[in-house]
């Protein structure tokens, strides 16, 4: 042993086994617990269809991060931003545990949850970006399978046993399990993750300093308002606040910020050159070279297209999985579906697509992994049409009527080809994404990837609430079913080069 190993006797490293299941562990719950549990959570509190499909705006900072992740590619190293979001994700889920007894607690986990997507989309964009930095393109391809099992572990967790814990024992204890959960991960990274990257900025230089002097004009501004405030007449206020109310209720949130993304993203994709021209002539050419080497490439509209479009059925089945349950009588046992069942076949899924597109290539794997993804909706169509008595019986329906064990095994049988053909889709669109990454902006690039689908995931999400409660369950899914056919036609427009995809898996 050596001076230099007696001096410097600390913890090993751990193995990139073992780092990049408690990684994408850690991604997946956070997740999961505000994409998917939430929408239990509300439900279990009374929200309507129409309020649990507008939490998938929660997706929103998943759309958009793209817009930050090129700081996390500048300032600072993925490993301080992965730790920094970690800790906060915990003191959240922590603040979410006090306010679940309280009798406001619905819109006040609403809105932590709201600030806490945004928490999470960057602590997605620091682990992807770290696993990227930090495996070589062989290591990177070797733990593919670790990191999809552990996300699928991490949302099974979420959607089965936070779930199950939050309907029996109560939200206080799930919300707070959560966040021990999350604390005990955080320090297992702080003290054996590697550090493995060169810190280009300090992060430091991201903490604005303001003046002393605009600090004590804006002070001043807001003192003035509130005096203003308490002189003006009490009664004019609160009508002038009513007023404000009934106005934004008029305001189709969830149709309003669909079309100004869609239409963004448009413009974006026809005005590209004009664009990245004004931002470098304006000093920002990091960002811009971040964003158009991703966008500077060939047939670069039929990808975005594809990247969005390909999950839509995908994510609108995925948001009424979880109140369909409840709906259907059988919230209870939506735990033991989803973990015992959904958990291992999910896991069966990602590891067997990734085998499949390393032996047969993506080329040829792409049509049957994906048509087997959204045959799901065909099949949860048929469950709903043949179990719609029940739904009608046993919604909103304290004491539901018992489901029967046949019709309970129907409803685990479809769930666990869900969670397997799911597993089989992820594989498909995570090879895709990764060919897509430059060696410069990997954490940027796949955040603009991840977050063009989760994108899809919002509109889906929010629509699929307004369809199901229009249409009911059954011909929702099958509607969904329909809305998966378009991505999977722009199959034929995507360049799938089988030099590439050979080496993204070697």
């Amino acid at each position: 042993m050596t001076t230099t190993e007696n001096k410097n006797p600390g913890p090993q490293p751990a193995s990139p086994r073992v780092w990049a299941f408690t990684t994408y562990f850690c991604e997946g719950l956070p997740y999961s617990i505000i994409r998917t549990v939430s929408a239990v959570f509300f439900r279990d509190n009374g929200v309507g269809l129409e309020g649990i499909g507008l939490t998938s705006l929660f997706g929103l900072p998943w759309a958009l991060k793209f817009f930050w992740a090129p700081h996390l590619d500048r300032y600072g190293s993925k490993r301080q931003w992965l730790l920094i979001m970690q800790i906060l994700l915990a003191g959240l889920l922590l603040i979410a545990a006090a306010l679940a007894p309280l009798p406001q607690a619905t819109p006040l986990i609403g809105l932590a949850f709201g600030v806490g997507s945004f928490l999470a989309a960057t602590h997605d964009i620091a682990i992807d970006g770290y696993y990227l930095e930090t495996l070589d393109a062989a290591g990177q391809s070797r733990f593919i399978g670790y990191r999809v099992m552990a996300y699928r572990i991490a949302m099974m967790a979420g959607a089965g046993i936070i779930a199950t814990i939050g309907t029996t024992m109560g939200w206080s204890v799930a919300f707070g399990g959560s966040a021990l959960i999350l604390t005990l991960f955080f320090a297992y990274h702080h003290r054996y993750l590697p550090e493995s990257e060169t810190v280009r900025l300090p992060l430091t230089l991201l903490i604005p300093r303001p003046k002393t002097g605009r600090l004590l004009r804006l002070a001043l501004i807001a003192a003035l308002a509130i005096v203003a405030i308490r002189l003006h007449d009490q009664s004019i206020t609160r009508h002038g606040l009513l007023l404000l109310a009934e106005l934004l209720s008029k305001i189709n949130l969830a149709a309003m910020t669909s079309m100004i993304l869609a239409g963004g993203l448009i413009i974006v994709g026809l005005k590209r050159r004009k664009i990245e021209q004004w931002l470098r002539n304006k000093g920002n050419a990091f960002f811009s070279e971040a964003f158009f080497t991703f966008m500077a490439r060939e047939k670069i509209g039929p990808i975005l297209a594809f990247i969005v479009l390909i999950r839509t059925g995908e994510y609108m089945l995925s948001s009424m999985v979880a109140p369909f349950m409840v709906d259907l009588g059988i919230k209870k046992h939506y735990g033991w579906i989803s973990g015992g069942v959904g958990l291992p076949f999910s896991i069966i899924g990602a590891m067997l697509g990734g085998w499949l597109i390393s032996k047969y290539s993506l080329k040829k794997m792409i049509w049957p992994l994906l048509l087997a993804q959204n045959f799901t909706n065909l099949a949860y169509m048929f469950l709903a049409l043949k179990l719609n008595g029940f739904i009608l019986l046993n919604t909103g329906n304290p004491i539901p009527a018992v489901l029967g064990t046949n019709n309970l095994l129907a409803v685990v049988c479809v769930h666990a080809f869900d969670q397997l053909a799911g597993g089989l889709g992820t594989a498909v669109l995570m090879v895709f994404l990764m060919q897509l990454c430059q060696p410069r902006f990997k954490a940027a690039h796949y955040a603009i990837g991840t977050g063009l689908m989760s994108f899809s995931g919002m509109y889906a999400g929010v629509l699929s609430g307004f369809l199901a409660s229009w249409a009911g369950y059954g011909y929702f899914f099958g509607i969904s079913f329909l809305l998966s056919l378009p991505g999977m036609g722009l199959i034929f427009f995507i360049p799938l080069a089988e030099h590439q995809q050979k080496e993204a898996l070697r």
